[in-house]
């Protein structure tokens, strides 16, 4: 699927979401990383993912040798999750996973309809799927994490050159890139210079408050010194490892 792709006919059965969970409702949270880190936002999560990254911390989307497929999933439809996302006044919606794209051409009558109720959205993505042209419209930004090294995946898994450039192109994404020490900024700057991407986050790896705050102390000058931007994991300093915030 590239970004130019017509949208094609849905049946009813594609406009059921397979879905890991939603939160931001009974107990508010925010955006915790990237460029609207600190935005108050609601999280419609979708189950399945196409990477199997080490350091993933949302395994229970994909990895079924530790996780209950069964128990971590939900099929809904879309309206129902557009009755829970425009019965709350918060006005950011996060689309993540998992990898939510698997799934865009059933994601594309939602998205429709939280424009449609006034909510800005956002996509958190690995990257790796190009987005659907009916995606790409006013209101919808795409946080893009490609995967290093680190993460354990084949560099031709977790780095798919026209899918980058699709984002790129659009004018509409951010690139993220998770990392744990300066000696894999280079191999940032290489994907970055490859690909043409735009503007870069650095986000510290970690899942705990303690690791965080190592890690970007450790990372702090040497991103500074190439003027990217750095962002925090919010969410990880407020909420420690709990699920739904």
């Amino acid at each position: 699927m590239t970004g130019t792709d017509a949208v094609a006919p849905v049946s009813d059965a594609a406009f059921r979401l397979l879905i890991a969970e939603c939160f931001g409702v009974s107990k508010p949270t925010f955006q915790g990383e990237g460029r609207s880190s600190g935005v108050p936002a609601l999280f419609i999560r979708l189950s399945r993912c196409n990477l199997t990254c080490d350091w993933c911390d949302t395994k229970y989307t994909w990895d079924w040798n530790q996780f209950d497929p069964r128990k971590e999933s939900t099929r809904r439809t879309v309206a129902d999750l557009l009755a829970w996302a425009l019965a709350s006044p918060v006005e950011l919606v996060v689309i993540t996973g998992g990898e939510p794209l698997i799934q865009q051409l059933a994601l594309i009558p939602l998205v429709q309809g939280l424009l449609a109720g006034g909510k800005q959205v956002e996509f958190e993505t690995n990257g790796t799927l190009a987005p659907n042209s009916a995606l790409l419209v006013d209101g919808v930004r795409f946080n893009v994490s490609p995967k290093l090294g680190n993460s354990g995946v084949a560099e031709d898994k977790r780095i798919v050159s026209s899918a980058l450039k699709a984002f790129a192109d659009s004018g509409r994404a951010t690139f993220k890139f998770v990392t744990r020490m300066v000696a894999e900024l280079d191999e940032i700057s290489a994907i970055v210079d490859r690909h043409g991407l735009a503007p870069v986050y650095v986000m510290p790896e970690g899942t705990t408050a303690e690791g965080l705050i190592e890690t970007t102390r450790l990372l702090a000058d040497a991103v500074a010194a190439r003027r990217w931007h750095f962002t925090p994991r919010l969410h990880v300093l407020a909420f420690a490892e709990t699920r739904g915030r």
